[in-house]
């Protein structure tokens, strides 16, 4: 079992004197190799919230814990990322928990160290066609981007906890990302789940239309984590202090973004192209940067995903979640 983490997000970063503690850790581990220690760091290129790898280059994070880093932008499945670390073509990545726990459940030799927000997945229902709420998509379609997305995952364990049946009661069909609000017009779909910003966009061109039925910071999924950084075995096993330099990186970089949107969108908006910089600004705001558990706490949510997600057949029913949870985290902060 992990070691409760001393950095646990309330202690690290809500005060200056927290901020300073990091500071500090940052100044070790930039002392801890005569140059700095390089990484490659792959991540996807056009996912605003991860806005914090951008700070943490741009602004110096890396740097200043002693790490040069290559971004690599990863395109390709989750399972090939993992793969790509597990084989050592990339040290560590970010992504989405939905879409890592069922391969990291397949025995990838990948840990999680850190993270960096929540937020980012949404459900929003057509007024139209009376979805206005959970209850009302009894007996609709859901349009998504990938049937084994991250909406898909997610918004299935949300509604067994609201009495509908994901596979009985509605129906899910898969459309390329652009494509969902033109399926909405076709009258294929009643809802969509998917990302931001697409969502947001969609519902830009005709917001009367949409109503927000749930989002992945809903009920008691307000205060969990989101978007995970991952690190190869290999590379934790052996030079945990440099692992350990990444995940405050983007700690201090997430932190940053949460109390200075505008200069961060400023920074993401060369990536984004087709979203403007006020637009995401506003999507920014929508993010929980301020969360980004370590050690035991992110540990304890990894856990409560992997009962989440096998409680809907997505991990195994003989996985034992809690040694899982134990297996895939580690704590390189403690």
């Amino acid at each position: 079992m992990t070691k409760p983490s001393n950095f646990s997000r309330r202690r690290v970063l809500q005060t200056s004197g927290s901020a300073a503690i990091v500071a500090a850790s940052g100044l070790l581990a930039a002392r801890a190799w005569s140059q700095p220690r390089k990484l490659n760091f792959a991540w996807n290129a056009t996912a605003f919230c991860l806005s914090p790898v951008v700070v943490a280059q741009e602004r110096g994070y890396f740097e200043r814990n002693g790490l040069q880093v290559e971004l690599t932008n990863y395109t390709g499945s989750t399972d090939q990322l993992l793969e790509s670390l597990a084989t050592g073509k990339a040290d560590a990545a970010v992504g989405m928990i939905h879409r890592w726990l069922k391969p990291l459940e397949s025995g990838f030799d990948v840990k999680i160290v850190g993270s960096s927000h929540g937020g980012c997945v949404r459900l929003v229902g057509l007024k139209e066609a009376g979805v206005t709420r959970l209850a009302d998509l009894k007996g609709k379609t859901i349009g998504v981007s990938d049937i084994a997305s991250p909406g898909k995952n997610f918004f299935s364990i949300l509604l067994k906890k609201n009495g509908i049946d994901a596979d009985k009661d509605v129906v899910w069909r898969q459309y390329p990302a652009d494509l969902l609000d033109i399926a909405v017009n076709k009258g294929e779909i009643q809802a969509i789940a998917d990302g931001d910003p697409n969502i947001y966009l969609i519902e830009k061109r005709n917001k009367a239309r949409y109503v927000e039925l749930a989002t992945n910071l809903s009920g008691e999924y307000r205060d969990k984590v989101c978007c995970i950084l991952g690190a190869r075995g290999e590379l934790v096993r052996k030079d945990r202090p440099a692992v350990a330099a990444l995940v405050r990186s983007i700690v201090q970089a997430s932190d940053y973004v949460a109390d200075n949107p505008n200069e961060s969108a400023r920074l993401f908006a060369r990536y984004a192209p087709k979203v403007g910089v006020d637009d995401l600004q506003a999507l920014l705001g929508t993010l929980t940067h301020k969360h980004h558990p370590t050690g035991r706490s992110l540990r304890d949510e990894v856990e409560f995903y992997a009962r989440d997600f096998q409680s809907v057949g997505v991990l195994k029913p003989g996985t034992n979640v809690a040694k899982f949870a134990d297996h895939v985290s580690v704590d390189v902060l403690g």
